[in-house]
This record gives structure tokens, sequence and C-alpha cells, in this order.
């Protein structure tokens, strides 16, 4: 077996493809996070946060800046219709940007106070988007603009775009970090780093039920990480989740079983699947890029 691969449970060979081995893209980033990619342009987007810029990566064209100053971007996602979705920690906001390259704003404030510094953000098939909101970028000059907490909690946020409305939709978080939803939408998993400040913090993702009118019960802990932190994930066709961690991309079955680890020499930040078939899983991890194929395709939209 590929020696980047940490077997757990048997199970784990048949999402691996031997002889294939993790790639590394690009490298020269302070803090790489938020990857997204885009089908239909054959091409992935990617923050460098400390370095206030987005970076873009092309199959066979390398890299080039896609957006700088960025607001220092934090997570990425696409909506139903294609457009990019953004979190910033400098203007502590969820923007969208528009296919003519314009960028709307679709949520900076809860009950007339600013957010934290919207972290992560996925939405969902009917055009909610929900996103996190920890205090990251407000904690120092580093990742955005130190200040104070203007809400004093750490929630995480359903927006309706259409109506308007933005809803918390979690207040019983640390430091709510990635989330996204299993294939059938049934279930959102968020993460918990609260132990990025407290060694005794959440370390976790938790699983939570979502009802027809978008309501969350449960909140269960799904799994819990033994090398460093859970930051961002993104799932797979079959359900199983694909999580950053400490050393490297560890995979959970639909039942929180670890099947198995991706060895990445630098601490990962988040994942995203994309390529043609959807089977490539690109990895952000501290100053570099990297890629791996699966045997598996990851679920996105579009």
């Amino acid at each position: 077996m590929n020696p980047d691969y940490d077997v757990r449970d048997p199970r784990f060979r048949d999402y691996l493809l031997g002889n294939c081995a993790v790639e590394k893209l690009y490298t020269g980033t302070l803090w790489a996070e938020g990857p997204v990619y885009f089908c239909d342009g054959d091409f992935l987007l990617w923050s460098d946060i400390p370095n206030n810029r987005i970076l873009k990566w092309t199959a066979g064209a390398g890299v080039t800046e896609y957006r700088r100053p960025s607001d220092y971007s934090n997570g990425h996602t696409r909506d139903r219709e294609g457009r990019l979705v953004s979190c910033e920690h400098g203007a502590r906001r969820v923007t969208r940007t528009e296919w003519d390259g314009s960028v709307t704003v679709l949520a900076e404030s809860y009950q007339g106070k600013r957010l934290n510094s919207p972290n992560d953000v996925v939405v969902k098939s009917d055009g909610t988007v929900w996103f996190t909101d920890p205090p990251y970028g407000i904690l120092s000059d580093y990742e955005g603009y130190k200040a104070d907490s203007e809400i004093g909690a750490n929630y995480v946020y359903r927006l309706d775009p259409k109506a308007c409305d933005l809803t918390v939709v979690a207040d019983d978080f640390d430091k709510p970090n990635g989330l996204a939803f299993s294939p059938d939408e049934k279930t959102l998993y968020i993460a918990d780093t609260g132990a990025s400040h407290d060694p005794d913090g959440p370390r976790h993702i938790r699983a939570f039920q979502v009802a027809e009118d978008n309501s969350l019960s449960g909140g269960e802990v799904f799994a819990v990480c033994d090398a460093g932190l859970f930051d961002g994930f993104r799932l797979d066709e079959d359900g199983n989740i694909w999580s950053s961690a400490g050393d490297g991309v560890h995979c959970f079955s639909p039942a929180g079983e670890l099947l198995g680890k991706i060895r990445i020499p630098e601490k990962v930040s988040n994942v995203a699947f994309g390529g043609a078939k959807k089977n490539r899983l690109f990895v952000t991890a501290t100053t570099s890029l990297y890629a791996v194929y699966l045997n598996r395709r990851g679920v996105q939209w579009p």
C-alpha cells in the first residue's frame, strides 16, 4: 500500500487508488484555506488568509492571483447557480461574487451587531446559505483586524437570500468552524475547534438532523479528532466525511468510524472535491496545495 495512506479499516482500501500518490501542486502561502472547485472552468480557488488574497490553480496553467485584497477571505463555496460565495474575515461578512465580477453582500450583521468573522459556508439545494461565525478573524491582526465581538457569542447561521432573513440555527458552540451537508441533506455536520485556544476545549464534529423547515435537532458528537483539530471537510457520494486534521485528511464512515487517513506533511486546514469527474481531493495545508485522486466522487454542486 502507498505510504501516503494509513488504513484503519479494510473498507478504506476501496476508496483508494494504490498507484496514485499525493501531489503537491503549489507552495508559498502563509495559511491556505477555503478550497472550492469550478468544474465548468477546470480551476480551483483557495484563500491565503494572512496574505489577504485568493489564489487560482488552473489545470495545465499553474497558479495566479484571483483577488487581492480579498478582505482576508477564508471559506468558499458555490451556490446552485455556480456563483462564488465567500466568508470574509476582514469585512466580517458573507458575500457573493456575481458573474460580472461585482460583489453582493449577503450577511454582515445580526440584530444590528456586526458579525464576528464568518469562517466557512455551504449552500443547500433550496438556496439557503449556512455559515459559521467564530472569532478567529478578530482575535488578532494576522487574519483580519483585531476587534471585540459585538455579538458576544459564536453562532451558526442560516440565511434565506430571498427573504433577507438571517437566523441562528445553533448557539452552543465554542468555536464553530467547518460545516457540510450529507448527500441527502438530512444531516448537517459542524466542527467545533474550541481546543485551538483551550487545551480542554472541543475538537470534534457534531451531527444535526435537518427538518423540512430547516430547523436543527440533535447535535451529538459524531467524531473526535485524535491529531490536532478538525477544521474544514467535505463528503463523498457514499456519505463518508473527508476532514482536515493535524496529520493529514481523516476519512469517517457515516456511522462515525475512522476508516483511514491520507498523510499530508503539513497541518491540513480544508479539502474540496474537484476535477472533471469530481474524484480528485484537493487539500489546503498551511503553506501548500495538494491533491490526490480517489476511487469515489465527491458531493459537489454544480
